[in-house]
């Protein structure tokens, strides 16, 4: 006997969703997008006054903005390009039975559990010239470390510690694709006597194909709203080095209060990242069924 299923309950969790999604996306895009369009002055909406795309303009053409942008699609390709190598290599060299599995699993995920601005507190007591791990034992090999003055310094210091606290995203997800590969593959590769490096490029990473994209999507995504990690370290510096997409919207909205252009911007970013994110599925749901 077919079983009927009652989807009535779902008009108990209804009202709850939509007054959520309204709360929590409607007003606050309407306010964005009302600010992003009009010069206001204060919190006096009398004195607003209708100025269309102009914010959008100067937003698009603020070298500063084209600037912070280079940095970050630099540093967010770069860091794809370390950690999912990286993520790959050492999701291969875990265990895959016994206790290790559970020892393994809990140490790589460590670091993700981490709070964002613990990790910038974190990094910036170890790079620290007089009393920091890092820094200390780099001046003492005759380095003049210091992440404060010497813009190279900063730069790599926050690359490092991205791929330090991000890596394990991809050593999960990468782990979990190759624990789902049948075992079949592996007793068909044997029998044909093909080498570990076969293995890896016909059998692995081909089933690994859809996890590893959704890691290049989340982490590509992740990077461009890096904003906690360097502003707690290098606090943008030296000079605008370290100042990302994310601080220099900040920048602008809280610190200029410019709220007109910050909305702009904001628009501009999240339609980017709309785009980005629909262009990663599409690729993701076609080579799925291909």
């Amino acid at each position: 006997m077919e079983k009927i299923q009652n989807q009535k309950a779902w008009f108990l969790v209804l009202p709850a969703l939509a007054v959520l999604f309204i709360f929590s996306a409607v007003i606050p895009l309407m306010t964005v997008v009302n600010y992003s369009v009009q010069d206001i002055f204060g919190q006096d909406y009398a004195n607003a006054f209708f100025v269309g795309t102009e914010w959008f303009r100067d937003t698009i053409r603020d070298p500063e903005l084209q600037a912070a942008f280079g940095r970050q699609l630099a540093f967010s390709v770069i860091t794809l390009l370390i950690q999912i190598p990286l993520g790959v290599a050492i999701a291969l060299a875990m265990p895959t039975r016994g206790i290790m599995v559970s020892v393994a699993l809990v140490l790589v995920s460590l670091p993700l559990l981490i709070p964002w601005n613990v990790v910038g507190t974190g990094w910036l007591l170890f790079t620290r010239p007089d009393i920091g791990l890092l820094g200390v034992a780099l001046n003492e090999l005759g380095l003049d470390y210091n992440i404060q003055r010497n813009p190279v310094d900063a730069w790599l210091t926050v690359l490092v510690m991205d791929v330090w606290h991000w890596t394990s995203l991809t050593v999960l997800l990468a782990y979990a694709g190759l624990r789902a590969i049948p075992g079949a593959y592996y007793q068909a590769a044997r029998v044909d006597g093909a080498s570990r490096w076969a293995i890896f490029r016909y059998v692995e990473l081909p089933r690994m194909r859809g996890v590893l994209l959704i890691a290049i999507l989340l982490r590509f995504m992740d990077s461009f709203k890096l904003y906690a990690e360097p502003f707690v370290l290098t606090g943008g510096g030296p000079g605008t080095t370290t100042t990302f997409l994310s601080q220099y919207l900040a920048t602008i909205g809280v610190g200029q209060f410019d709220l007109g252009r910050a909305a702009a911007f904001s628009l501009v970013y999240f339609l980017f990242i709309l785009a980005l994110s629909w262009l990663f599925y599409t690729v993701i749901t076609r080579m799925d069924r291909e």
